[in-house]
């Protein structure tokens, strides 16, 4: 009987540490993916400005109600606007944004063909 409630308290105590490490790397994600306002070129997780460990936390409250990561990323983006999303989504104010490697890259492969059909033409 001992046995029993020693592998039951055991894998209770494996669940509780799996989730909780679930939800740290679900945060630590989230803030990878998250812009520093104030820093140069940083995440939310590199950064350690106030502006940074705010947001950390509220992460942290946010995921600690409920919330799922799209949520979060919709709120933050409510409320900061599209620029603290590393990978902002498809909308019309980012069209170009995702369509310019598109077009870079059929222009450029234009300009090898023609490139390619002209040195033919001249042998």
């Amino acid at each position: 009987m001992n046995i029993l409630k020693f592998l039951i308290s055991g894998f209770f105590l494996i669940y509780c540490f799996s989730s909780d490490l679930k939800a740290k790397n679900l945060e630590i994600e989230i803030t990878k993916n998250l812009r520093c306002l104030i820093c140069q070129g940083q995440s939310v997780y590199d950064s350690d400005s106030e502006f940074a460990n705010s947001l950390k936390i509220l992460v942290e409250k946010k995921l600690n109600e409920g919330l799922d990561e799209k949520q979060i990323y919709a709120y933050l983006k409510n409320k900061y606007g599209d620029w603290i999303l590393y990978d902002p989504g498809f909308s019309k104010n980012t069209y170009f944004l995702w369509l310019l490697p598109i077009l870079m890259f059929i222009f450029g492969g234009a300009i090898i063909l023609r490139k390619v059909i002209l040195k033919k033409k001249k042998l």
